[in-house]
C-alpha cells in the first residue's frame, strides 16, 4: 500500500547529452514527478520536451552529497538507484515505502560507485527478450516512474478524445535557470562534436574501442 502523499523525484547527474533531459522531462510530467534535481553541470537542454519542462520544478546542486542531504533531510525521500546489483529488486514488485528519488545509470557502465553510495536501495527492470543488454535511459525512466505512480496511487489524468489533457503552464517554476531551448541544428552539431572528440581520443590512445562515458549518469536524458 502506498504511503500517504508519496512523491517521486528524478535526479540528473552530469548528463553528457544535455538534450536528453528534455525527453526525460516529458516522461517525468506524464508520470507525476514532483521535481527534477540537477547535480553538477547546470546547463541542460529542453530539446525534445514538447513543453514539458514548463510543468516541472528544477533544483540545482553542485555535488551528490548536497543533493542527498536535500532529498533525505528536506524532502524525506528514499533514494533508489535503477541498476542491476546483487540486492536489486524487480521494479514490478513495487518495493517502495515513501517518497522516492530515482537515480538512473549509463546504458554502458551503469551507476558509478559514488552514485551507488548515496542510494538506499536498488531496482531493476526485468527483460523478457534476448536482443539487448540494457534500455535507453529515458525508456528505463518511463517504466520505473510509471510503476511508482501506480504504487503511489496517483490519479489518472483526464482525457479529451485520444489525448490526455495538458494542464495550464504553472507560474513561478525555476525551469528557466537550467533549461535552454536548443534547436535541432544545435543538437546535431553537439552530436557531431562528440563523435569527432571520441575519434580523437581513439587515435591518441591507439585503440579501436570507444571510451565509455559515464555522462548519462542519471536518469533523465534525451
Amino acid at each position: 500500500m502506498a504511503a500517504a502523499a508519496a512523491e517521486s523525484v528524478v535526479v540528473v547527474h552530469n548528463v553528457a547529452k544535455r538534450h536528453n533531459v528534455g525527453t526525460l522531462a516529458r516522461s517525468a510530467t506524464a508520470f507525476g514527478v514532483a521535481e527534477v534535481v540537477v547535480v553538477g553541470r547546470r546547463d541542460v537542454s529542453a530539446f525534445g520536451s514538447h513543453g514539458a519542462t514548463s510543468h516541472l520544478r528544477f533544483r540545482h546542486f553542485t555535488s551528490l552529497a548536497l543533493a542527498r542531504a536535500y532529498l533525505k533531510d528536506e524532502r524525506g525521500c528514499d533514494i533508489c538507484g535503477v541498476e542491476i546489483t546483487d540486492d536489486a529488486q524487480p521494479v514490478t514488485a513495487h518495493p517502495f515505502r515513501q517518497s522516492t528519488a530515482f537515480l538512473f545509470g549509463n546504458e554502458g557502465s551503469g551507476l558509478s560507485q559514488k552514485e551507488c553510495e548515496i542510494c538506499d536501495f536498488f531496482v531493476y527492470i526485468p527483460q523478457y527478450g534476448g536482443g539487448t543488454a540494457s534500455l535507453n535511459v529515458t525508456v528505463a525512466a518511463s517504466i520505473v516512474l510509471h510503476h511508482f505512480a501506480v504504487w503511489a496511487g496517483f490519479p489518472e489524468r483526464g482525457r479529451e478524445g485520444n489525448k490526455f489533457i495538458v494542464a495550464d503552464r504553472p507560474q513561478g517554476l525555476s525551469r528557466g535557470l537550467y533549461c535552454t531551448e536548443d534547436s535541432i541544428e544545435a543538437v546535431i552539431e553537439e552530436r557531431k562534436m562528440r563523435k569527432e572528440n571520441a575519434c580523437d581520443i581513439l587515435e591518441e590512445n591507439g585503440s579501436s574501442h570507444p571510451q565509455e562515458s559515464n555522462g548519462l549518469d542519471l536518469m533523465f536524458t534525451e
